[in-house]
């Protein structure tokens, strides 16, 4: 990943508008700013959420509140607590996230 077309920059995510990305069950709500190839989303997964498909994008990802679950392709599962974090590259392992009682996200991609 390389961070281009962001000058220094503070952001007031209360100020970001919502958009709302639903899951084959859930939603998840998005605010998020972009530059060039590059988000950055404080993402909120409602409980019972299940994302609709596998992801091979690569993402930093930190857990800020609730619990994530992160299912790998080859069947591997994570789970991920506030502090937590995951690191994934471009097509290095599809994934999906799920969670039974909502989470609260930071990602970088």
């Amino acid at each position: 990943m390389k961070l281009e077309g962001f000058g220094f920059h503070t952001t007031d995510w209360s100020a970001v508008p919502a958009t709302d990305h639903p899951g084959a069950t859930g939603v998840a709500r998005w605010r998020t700013i972009a530059a060039g190839d590059v988000r950055v989303r404080m993402v909120e997964y409602s409980p019972g959420y299940l994302a609709d498909h596998w992801c091979e994008r690569g993402h930093v990802l930190l857990v800020l509140e609730g619990e994530l679950v992160t299912e790998l392709a080859n069947g591997e599962v994570h789970v991920l607590k506030p502090g937590q974090s995951y690191q994934v590259a471009d097509g290095a392992a599809p994934h999906r996230s799920r969670t039974a009682t909502g989470a609260a996200l930071f990602i970088v991609d």
